[in-house]
């Protein structure tokens, strides 16, 4: 097993690497619950959402940590489950198993460009500050969505974000998970973002913050596999009416284009955490995680699950030491388990997330310093994206603002053959998706 996963050979232990799992895994536990609830409001029984969710996950999670060894977990992706859910399924009235084709085809496009060579091209042809910049970007992001599941910060009409009551519960639960990760941290103790969120979840039982269980039976089912191959109420297969309306397609080429980046973004973000990328920013043997990347989108489409993609919480496990594929092994056995005992995940909450989330924000944040500020042509870029990516609440907008604005200061400063052809394409890319989004 050590041989096989280069557990010694890149620094790390079969403890340190099932802590890693653990962290990753509680961290991003929350979709258990979140993404069934939407893949229902699609027309998806819960229990079968439950179910591909859960082996969806469990599979592709595994899959990364046996072809690729890196330490990046993988399950539904938020975001494109809201655009299944509320946009095709509810606003357009598309069955669910006609969206599921949507994203079956859109996976097996990507996994073609990364098979072809030319998602790999893209991320070669980004400049090293705009590489630095997606993972500090994505580190607000985290640290964010952490604050947020806490309750540290609340919406508002007028100001759009306020102060939220820190004399909750819920956070009250926060800060407890915040402290905690903060001096486990500082004391540089492998395990602390994840007892962190262990000893919140324990706080949160009294204060009635971390729910009861109430049910410990679940049956698996299987219903969804298959979704873009079975038979719509129309008497059509899932996939096959997808050809049958135009609009469809240009979402393929929209979901595309935010799964193509927003695991760029994740890849490259975890590889800083847990040694896998460069100085320059160049992601080691990046190949085969592309493509357990793209394989995954399919995937998720077959099983009903969704858009399964690379999670940016993978960084919370890579910060308490996961450095292998080991890691995802242990996810993955989790998640499969959760397929059976979901309830008592669904103990974890946002608030018992919070501090390890916040934590993994801010050693994201130690890349700024790398970033040459001088230079107006390295540093707007850099600077749209690291704001773009929590302000919009989409590590591709940011990429995209990025994009886009290194290239205009560049034919500004009459150096357009500066920017490689491949970023041209994606710019435009870019522009073409917000102009016609």
């Amino acid at each position: 097993m050590d041989k096989f996963f280069k557990i010694s050979e890149r620094g790390s232990t079969v403890s340190t690497e099932i802590i890693g799992g653990l962290t990753t895994f509680l961290a991003m536990s929350y979709i258990i619950a979140v993404n069934p609830a939407m893949m229902e409001a699609a027309g998806i029984p819960f229990n079968a959402g439950l179910t591909a969710t859960c082996f969806g996950a469990a599979i592709m999670t595994v899959a990364m940590g046996l072809f690729a060894n890196r330490p990046i977990a993988l399950a539904s992706g938020m975001g494109i489950n809201a655009i299944v859910a509320y946009t095709l399924c509810l606003g357009l009235g598309v069955d669910w198993r006609v969206a599921m084709g949507v994203i079956f085809l859109e996976g097996i496009l990507i996994l073609v460009l990364v098979l072809c060579g030319l998602r790999q091209a893209v991320m070669d042809a980004i400049p090293v500050s705009l590489r630095r910049a997606i993972g500090i970007g994505i580190g607000l992001f985290i640290a964010f969505i952490g604050l947020k599941g806490g309750g540290f910060i609340a919406a508002d009409e007028s100001t759009f974000i306020v102060l939220g009551d820190l004399t909750s519960p819920a956070a009250i639960v926060a800060v407890v998970s915040l402290i905690v990760a903060v001096i486990f941290t500082a004391l540089k103790f492998k395990a602390g973002l994840l007892i962190s969120i262990i000893v919140a979840t324990v706080v949160g039982i009294p204060l009635g913050v971390t729910p009861p269980i109430t049910d410990f039976t679940f049956v698996p089912d299987f219903s969804a596999f298959a979704a873009p191959f079975q038979m719509t109420p129309n008497g059509v297969m899932g996939i096959v009416e997808v050809f049958m309306q135009p609009i469809l397609l240009l979402f393929v080429f929209s979901l595309l284009m935010s799964d193509f980046f927003d695991t760029m973004g994740t890849v490259v973000a975890v590889g800083s955490r847990a040694e896998f990328v460069d100085e320059k920013g160049d992601v080691e043997d990046i190949k085969p995680i592309l493509t357990v990347d793209s394989a995954a989108a399919a995937v998720g489409g077959f099983v009903g699950a969704s858009s399964i993609t690379s999670f940016v919480e993978s960084v919370s496990g890579a910060a308490a030491g996961a450095r292998t594929g080991l890691s995802n092994i242990v996810i993955g056995i989790a998640f499969a388990v959760c397929a059976f005992l979901a309830p008592v995940i669904g103990m974890v909450s946002g608030s018992a997330t919070c501090g390890a989330l916040v934590v993994v924000g801010y050693l994201m944040m130690t890349e700024i310093g790398e970033i040459d500020w001088s230079d107006i042509a390295s540093a707007f870029p850099a600077f749209v994206t690291i704001i773009g990516i929590p302000f919009t609440y989409s590590i591709a907008n940011g990429i995209g603002f990025g994009f886009i604005s290194y290239c205009i200061i560049k034919v500004v400063q009459g150096k357009p053959k500066d920017v490689k052809p491949l970023m041209w394409v994606a710019a435009l890319a870019f522009l073409a998706a917000f102009i016609f989004a």
